[in-house]
C-alpha cells in the first residue's frame, strides 16, 4: 500500500499531485453529476468514483430491517432522542454518499435538519443488514469511512447466519465488540435501547 511518505520521497512529486488533482476533480464532477440525476425511487450510492445500483433485496433482508425499525423508530420518538432514517435517505461524507439501511442522528444534529433536505450528515448510529453484492463494502470501505467521520456504533446484520455484530468507534477506527448469535444486544449510542437477537430474525 503507498502511503504519503511514499509520496512524499517520489522525485516526480509535483507530477503525482497533478494528477491526483485531475483524478479528484474528474471524480467530483461524476458525483455532482450523480446527485442531479439521482433516481429517488432506486437505491444507489457513489463510492469511490462509481454509482452502484442496488437490485431488490430478498425478503429475509427487508424483514429483519423491518424488525428492527418496528422497536427503533418508537423508541426514538417517544423519548425525544432523535430522528431515525432507513432505506433511500442519503449520508454524504467527504468523498461517499451511502444510503445506509438503517441510520440514527441523536436530537443535537437532527434539530438542524431542513424539511427540504435531501443529503445528511454522518450519523452517530448505522445498521447494515449484509447481502452477496454488498458484503465486501459493508465490512471495507464502509466501515473505514465510517469510522473516519465519527459514527458511533456500527451494527452488521448477517441473515444468513443470523448474528449480528456490533461494532464501537475507538480512535478513528471502529472495533468490534461483540458477535451475537443468541442473547440481547444493547445499544451504546442509543441509550436504552436493546434488541434480542432471535426477534431480528424470526416473528415475536
Amino acid at each position: 500500500m503507498t502511503t504519503i511518505d511514499d509520496f512524499l520521497k517520489a522525485p516526480n512529486l509535483r507530477e503525482l499531485l497533478d494528477e491526483l488533482e485531475n483524478a479528484w476533480q474528474e471524480e467530483q464532477r461524476r458525483r455532482h453529476q450523480f446527485w442531479a440525476e439521482v433516481d429517488e425511487g432506486k437505491k444507489a450510492e457513489f463510492i469511490l468514483g462509481e454509482i452502484i445500483y442496488h437490485s431488490p433485496v430478498y425478503g429475509r433482508h427487508w424483514k429483519a430491517s423491518t424488525r428492527i425499525t418496528r422497536r427503533l423508530i418508537p423508541y426514538i420518538y417517544d423519548n425525544h432522542l432523535g430522528e431515525v432514517g432507513y432505506e433511500k435517505v442519503m449520508v454524504r461524507l467527504t468523498r461517499n454518499d451511502y444510503e445506509p439501511d438503517i441510520c440514527f442522528w441523536n436530537q443535537e444534529k437532527s434539530v438542524q435538519f431542513e424539511p427540504k433536505q435531501s443529503a445528511f450528515p454522518p450519523p452517530d448510529f448505522v445498521v447494515e443488514i449484509l447481502s452477496d453484492s454488498t458484503k465486501e463494502r459493508d465490512y471495507g470501505i464502509k466501515m473505514t469511512d465510517y469510522a473516519l467521520h465519527g459514527v458511533r456504533e456500527y451494527w452488521i446484520v448477517d441473515v444468513e447466519h443470523e448474528t449480528v455484530e456490533q461494532y464501537l468507534l475507538d480512535g478513528n477506527a471502529i472495533q468490534l465488540a461483540q458477535k451475537l448469535k443468541d442473547g440481547v444486544l444493547e445499544s451504546e449510542v442509543i441509550s436504552g435501547f436493546r434488541m434480542r437477537i432471535k426477534e431480528i430474525f424470526t416473528e415475536s
